[in-house]
């Protein structure tokens, strides 16, 4: 085997999103991660190019969690020629295809739109993919367990742990030659709602970890009491409370809280509407996992049971055109797209209307727009003002922050050669190599877009 390992930083360096990194080794060469870039347009540009890498040499995909920015670039890399498995748990592997699916459907009915109402600069608007291309990238989804190590070639093995974050997540722990990789995915938080804490890594040679939240502290808020505050203001005002919601781990978080705090007569019985169909089938795949999570079945049906599911879009409309006070939670949860843009296109210039934010909302996205308080926004090719009231909870959100990072590395033995910090804005990065550095002495760097790196084993 080669004494080096080249490392291709494909996306998620010096950004949130559009997690890839290629490692190319004499005896295999493996992909962990394959998302879509979110929010600025530059990024967004990035993922209609091909990779800068030659697909047809990627032997395997290896995936931390079913995310978008994760998964959601799979259908292009088969497109370019890539026909190994995607391996990941087997939760991981029921959100990426429900992801997949809905994100395919989504990016037809948008092309489809654009065409029709002609405002798309291009001519005619196509597809990022279809679903077919997204059923034919599922085809090659092998799931396998976790904490097991999986060789892949006579030097090389994998292992997945439990990271918390959203169900299925892991970080990886890539063995090659002896030494230990550590990508970490998406870190979950302690003390969670719905997931147990994650595990820490106890060796790293080389170790890539995630900095969303690395120059942040979450605020110590109390949920509950803020969203009762919310709601009880809400039907002050005769008015509607829109939640902008990711379908996975979130939406099925904020059902939880909101049963709980009805239970516990913290809140009325208002009507609860959840629209989103993909955050349906994210409830499927809870109750087909029951392991995965701390829900009995119990009170998942409980839960369940309390909420009303739009199962349609007439539904939809008739949700937008019932009276009462009502609290709706729907796709996406940067306001991307999705059905809360239509709830948005007839409420938000409502001012009894009150959008609550529930998690990061990335530079680029309307849900960072409206956060920072913008008096208009745009969609579906037109402006629509800005009267309703805009909220924001940091503290549900699914992402370690600084310290919970820092917690995170605190069992590795060893000191690393090197640490790469993924998955941050500038600001982010910074403040946590200095941390790093200071907490732990270890060598870190900031890799960029396209930056390769060798390392020797």
């Amino acid at each position: 085997m080669n004494n080096f390992v080249k490392i291709n930083f494909l996306g998620a360096a010096s950004v949130v999103t559009g997690s890839k990194f290629l490692i190319e080794t004499s005896e295999k060469n493996i992909l962990i991660d394959c998302g879509m870039f979110q929010g600025l347009k530059e990024l967004r540009t990035l993922n209609w190019s091909n990779l800068p890498v030659n697909v047809n040499t990627i032997d395997t995909v290896l995936l931390t969690h079913g995310h978008l920015d994760h998964v959601g670039y799979l259908p292009r890399l088969v497109k370019q020629g890539f026909i190994g498995k995607i391996i990941g748990t087997a939760p991981t592997l029921a959100i990426a295809e429900i992801i997949l699916k809905d994100s395919a459907k989504i990016h037809e009915e948008e092309a489809n739109k654009a065409n029709q109402e002609k405002y798309s600069k291009h001519n005619p608007a196509l597809p990022f993919y279809t679903k077919f291309e997204a059923e034919k990238t599922i085809r090659q989804f092998q799931a396998e367990l976790l904490n097991k190590w999986i060789p892949l070639s006579t030097n090389i093995s994998y292992r997945f742990q439990y990271n918390g974050h959203i169900i299925g997540a892991t970080f990886i722990e890539l063995d090659i030659n002896g030494k230990r990789f550590v990508f970490s995915g998406d870190i979950g938080r302690p003390n969670d709602y719905l997931l147990e804490n994650p595990k820490k890594p106890e060796w790293a040679d080389f170790l890539f970890i995630e900095s969303t939240y690395g120059n942040k502290l979450h605020p110590d808020d109390n949920i509950e009491a803020i969203l009762s505050q919310i709601i009880s203001e809400t039907i002050h005002k005769k008015g509607n409370l829109i939640i902008p919601s990711f379908a996975v781990e979130r939406l099925q978080t904020l059902m939880y809280v909101l049963w709980k705090l009805y239970k516990k007569n913290k809140i009325p019985n208002i009507p609860i509407f959840i629209d989103s169909p993909m955050g349906n089938n994210v409830l499927e795949v809870f109750k087909r996992f029951p392991k995965w999570h701390k829900l009995s079945m119990a009170d998942y049906h409980a839960m369940c049971n309390h909420i009303n599911c739009i199962q349609s879009y007439k539904e939809t409309w008739e949700t937008i055109d019932d009276k009462r006070s009502k609290i709706i939670i729907a796709g996406s949860g940067m306001v991307t797209g999705g059905r809360v843009l239509t709830y948005l296109q007839q409420l938000i210039d409502e001012p009894s209307t009150t959008v609550l934010l529930v998690g990061y909302q990335v530079e680029g996205t309307r849900g960072r727009q409206l956060q920072e308080g913008v008096h208009e926004i745009r969609f579906f090719g037109k402006y629509y003002p800005v009267k309703a009231t805009i909220k924001s909870i940091e503290s549900l959100s699914a992402h370690a922050d600084q310290n919970d990072l820092l917690d995170w590395m605190s069992n590795i033995k060893n000191i690393p050669e090197k640490v790469f910090l993924i998955h941050g804005e500038s600001t982010a990065l910074d403040a946590f190599r200095v941390k790093i550095e200071d907490t732990y002495n270890w060598q870190v760097t900031i890799p960029k877009l396209t930056d390769v790196e060798k390392v020797m084993i």
